[in-house]
């Protein structure tokens, strides 16, 4: 999907009520019909509701909500605050408010009034939308405030108000009067602030509401942010022919491991077979050989000429994806190898773990990573190699400027993990749960990578695919088990019935 700045979906707006044709009144009101249906969904019918609307058109859909609630069986009142002017379609809701229900709606100007509630109000915030573009102050600062300390579950209307779409937080100060927001019904697209860890206590749970923007406009606007969905995934996996053989599906080599980092190289290549490759090489100290081929005996295990560290690596003509990283330690000859490598290396390849580490410590070897290979850092590991960030949207910013510079692919592991993209676009992920804060969730990612550019997968393909199927596999774990107990293994163990739903 893809989605785009609150600058962009002003235009998108315009060009929507232009060519549709739609009214501009009118489209507010097909938003608002899209709201209420939510609330009808998650808002019980005896309770109170008190929505505020502030003077903009993220007010003409809080006062529209107001009047489709009333029609039905809610018990409403709402609190319409502005210094003294509404947009045009703010006022047109206004009064077709004030015709049907004339006592409901309190209106402030000069400073605010706390109105009444009980244990049992719900609060609609309508005060603001994503086009906000500096903090709130005066009676909206207050406002916002008293909801916050309310202690009323809170529904905030496209964006909470005080939050700007695009924009990071600057101070603790700015922070004290941002809507806190269980829940945040977003008009056609998801904001790039939801994506934040920053924003995380603000927005709460939130959801898109498709309130028909037009196609070609979405079709024709570019735009480097994208948020990838099943449907994106679906339309990228390759169908297995029925004459195929084990060659078809490409050989994966994965270098991993030292004395006491087994594991890493079990999860990795476990991992890597469950994503469909047809043959797995392992290179790694000859320590782990018992271990591994103990675990896993459908891989091929090369051992190093070193018993504990890995010094040197086979030929790797022959291999169609070659993942080089987890677990194999920062020391001197694990260095002076993952350079030779490097030299010699032309097609894309994957980095993790050690791999990066020993690049943050060497960054000339930068200038030697093959074009488009794949770079798999969680967020210490990307800020040892291309410096300390501020907060996650500079980190996010940092990752795009390196991939176009260094034409790589940079998975930026966490939360909404990040794919940021040589030609400057950025994915995120829409699976995934903080049970997959583990160890060896990232050993898992690296070979469901290596298992999907063996079989042919571009590297972008490779990396929207990869995390994606990664998260679900997360997210399904998770339900069987729980995110306290969930372990890498269970994401591995989950990979068949993911690529079942799928195919679905």
């Amino acid at each position: 999907m893809k989605f785009f700045s609150t600058s962009q979906i002003r235009e998108l707006d315009e060009f929507t009520i232009k060519h549709e044709p739609i009214t501009s009144i009118d489209l507010m009101e097909r938003a608002a019909q899209k709201i209420y249906m939510e609330v009808l969904r998650r808002v019980e019918s005896n309770k109170q509701i008190l929505i505020f609307a502030g003077p903009g058109n993220n007010g003409g859909d809080a006062l529209a909500l107001a009047r489709m609630l009333l029609q039905s069986t809610f018990s409403v009142q709402v609190v319409l605050l502005h210094t003294g002017k509404l947009s045009a379609d703010s006022e047109t809701n206004r009064q077709r408010l004030l015709d049907r229900f004339p006592t409901v709606v309190i209106e402030q100007t000069d400073r605010f009034d706390t109105p009444t509630i009980t244990a049992n109000t719900v609060i609609i915030d309508g005060l603001f939308g994503s086009g906000l573009t500096r903090p709130l102050t005066g009676i909206f600062a207050d406002a916002v405030h008293w909801i916050n300390e309310s202690g009323c579950s809170v529904i905030s209307i496209d964006i909470p108000s005080g939050l700007q779409g695009d924009i990071p937080l600057t101070s603790k100060g700015e922070q004290d009067i941002i809507i806190k927001a269980n829940y945040t019904f977003s008009l056609q697209f998801p904001k790039l602030a939801f994506l934040l860890p920053e924003n995380e206590n603000f927005v709460g749970e939130w959801k898109v509401l498709d309130i028909g923007t037009h196609p070609q406009a979405i079709a024709e606007t570019a735009s480097a942010f994208y948020y990838l969905d099943k449907s994106d995934i679906r339309s990228i996996l390759k169908p297995r022919q029925k004459f195929s053989h084990k060659g078809t599906f490409g050989h994966a080599l994965i270098v991993a491991g030292s004395h006491g980092m087994a594991g890493a190289l079990v999860l990795a290549s476990t991992a890597a077979l469950r994503s469909g490759a047809g043959l797995i090489s392992i290179h790694g100290p000859g320590c782990n050989r018992t271990i591994v081929q103990t675990a896993i005996p459908e891989v091929i295990f090369h051992s190093d000429e070193n018993t504990d560290i890995i010094t040197q690596l086979p030929a790797t003509e022959k291999y169609s994806a070659i993942a080089i990283g987890p677990g194999i330690g920062t020391g001197m000859e694990t260095c002076i190898m993952l350079e030779q490598f490097l030299r010699q290396q032309e097609t894309p390849c994957i980095l993790d773990a050690d791999a990066l580490n020993i690049i943050s410590q060497q960054p000339y070897l930068l200038e030697l990573i093959p074009q488009n290979s794949i770079f798999t850092p969680h967020p210490k590991e990307f800020e040892r190699m291309f410096g300390k960030c501020s907060n996650s949207f500079e980190r996010m910013q940092k990752a795009g400027e390196a991939a176009r510079q260094f034409s790589i692919y940079i998975i930026l592991k966490g939360a909404y993990t990040v794919i940021a993209t040589p030609d400057g676009k950025l994915f995120f992920n829409s699976t995934g749960n903080s049970g997959m804060a583990t160890a060896g969730s990232g050993d898992v990612l690296t070979g469901i990578l290596a298992g999907l550019l063996a079989q042919g997968y571009s590297p972008e393909e490779t990396a929207k695919v990869g995390v994606f199927i990664h998260g679900m596999a997360g997210d399904l774990a998770a339900k069987t088990e729980s995110e306290e107990s969930l372990i890498a293994s269970d994401i591995i163990h989950h990979l068949g019935a993911t690529f079942r739903l799928l195919k679905a």
